[in-house]
This record gives structure tokens, sequence and C-alpha cells, in this order.
């Protein structure tokens, strides 16, 4: 299925205000929210657009500003946001939650909300009952599922009901206790079967696909190969767009951080400091001061 660019009506200016092209997703101001119709759209004229997580209102208004036009409530919560070692014990109902207040926090972001792990495994049933949850509560515009041929049920019973879906390739962290953290699609046999699931999703309705964790190679391959645009995290540069997740972006990640990560900012540091200001300005009587007092 071809998704077609949306009609343009009276007044609607859309992402159509982007630095680089009239109607680029990146930078615009429009009076509405972007689309799966306007991603297929940037697809078609070789638009290269970001997109990052986030989980709640404040920072997805400062990305929405940003221009960013497509945030993914991740799973990654659980690890970067909720405090769970993995993204496997993340609810529905956290899901949910958050993926409100990023709704709440935007005005001109898609929003895609995650399923989580065991609310669409069971078959399409359950898929569409957890999807049609974040569309009603939420207010998500889409929807990301994790895996290729394993997935496409649910994938065309999402799509034939009306729910965009977002799938995702490579990687999949919910599968973390079956294949670990490591590159997809080395071995000629696994590269094959990823091109194949990812024209497969294609063919399912999904609007887009996530590629984690591939080899730079087979990422441009799949891009070739599909109608529908790509999304890279740890797939080198020819993927029609890029994905990071916000924490690792802005240096808010303690520790090690994955090697595909580039850091734009060092949060940790910055947040850090200003606590321990803060904490010796009131132990040693400077806060609050006269100007801080009401009398």
């Amino acid at each position: 299925m071809t998704l077609q660019p949306a009609p343009k009506q009276p007044g609607d200016s859309g992402g159509e205000q982007g630095a680089k092209h009239p109607r680029a997703l990146y930078g615009g101001k429009g009076a509405r929210r972007i689309t799966v119709h306007d991603i297929a759209a940037a697809k078609e004229r070789g638009e290269k657009w970001p997109m990052l997580t986030a989980y709640d209102a404040m920072t997805a208004s400062v990305f929405d500003e940003a221009g960013i036009p497509v945030l993914l409530v991740g799973d990654s919560m659980g690890n970067c946001h909720l405090g769970y070692e993995t993204t496997v014990p993340v609810t529905m109902d956290e899901m949910a939650l958050l993926s409100a207040a990023v709704v709440r926090g935007t005005k001109r972001a898609l929003v895609v909300g995650d399923l989580p792990f065991g609310s669409y495994q069971e078959g399409p049933v359950q898929a569409l009952r957890s999807a049609t949850r974040l569309v009603k509560e939420s207010g998500v515009g889409a929807v990301k599922l994790e895996g290729g041929e394993r997935s496409l049920p649910q994938t065309r019973a999402l799509v034939q009901s009306g729910i965009p879906v977002m799938s995702h390739l490579g990687l999949t962290p919910q599968s973390v206790n079956t294949m670990g953290y490591r590159v997809q699609g080395r071995a000629d046999e696994d590269a094959h079967r990823l091109l194949r699931d990812a024209k497969a999703a294609q063919d399912a309705g999904a609007f887009a696909v996530v590629l984690e964790l591939v080899p730079a190679e087979l990422a441009a391959e799949v891009t070739r190969s599909l109608h529908i645009p790509t999304v890279g995290i740890g797939a080198g540069p020819d993927t029609d767009a890029q994905v990071l997740v916000w924490t690792d972006m802005t240096g808010m990640t303690g520790g090690r951080v994955p090697r595909f990560t580039r850091q734009y900012a060092d949060l940790r540091r910055t947040l850090g400091d200003a606590a321990q200001a803060f904490a010796e300005d009131v132990a040693g009587g400077a806060f609050p001061a006269e100007e801080h007092t009401f009398h």
C-alpha cells in the first residue's frame, strides 16, 4: 500500500515552512500535526528527517518547538525514565500515561507510541486492543511494534482498522533475552531475512520501518528497496531518517552509551552542577535571599 500525500486544504500550512524545502518536515511551523501522509511525501522528495524519543510533556514541548517532526514514546522509557534494566517490564498503563503526556506537550509533531512487550504478541486481537487504547486514550497518531514475519498479522489488523503502524526490525530490544544486544543481519541468511521482513512489513501496510543495529550496507539496500521510509538507529547514514533516545543524545544517560550515539550536550553535568549550587546556597544561607522573600 503506497501512502499518498494528503491534499492541501486552504489555509493549511502543515509542515510547509521548512528552511530547505517549502514542505520540509524539519523546522516547519505548520498549523496542523504532521501525519503519515507527510512522512510518505518526504520519502518521495528524498528528504531526511530526525526523530527523537520523548516521555513527558515538558521535554516533548522543547523538541516540538525545535521542529522535530516525529516523537517516539518508546518503551526505552523503561531503561532511561522508569529505572528498569530493560524495556521488557514496561506496561500498557505506563505507556498510555506517558504517551498522553507527550501528546499534550506537542502541537505539530507526529507522536508514535510503542506497543510494549506482552501487549501484542498474542495476536491481532490483542494488538488491536492495545493500539486502540493508545489512539483513543493517549491521542497518538501511530503505533510502533517490533518484529518482522511474526508481527505481520498484527500489522495488517491495525492498518485495516485505521491505525498507522511503524515496524521495527534488526535489534528488537523486547527480544533481548533471546538475541542479546548485538548487530543484526551480518550473516547472508540473516540479511536476506531482514530484507524480506522489511518488504513484508511494507506490504502489510506499515508506513515506516525502524532499522536498529544493522550494518550500513544492508540498511542502505533496505532503504533503496522500499517505497516507505526507513528510520535508522545504529544503521549508518543512508536511511531516510535517524532516531536517537533523547537521554543518550543530550548526555543525560550515565555510564556507557551506545557507539552509534552522538552526544550533543552534557545535561547530566549541567543538572548536577545546578543541584550542587542550589544545595550549597541553602546550606550556606545564601538562598533564599531578600529578592526571593515576601513581606
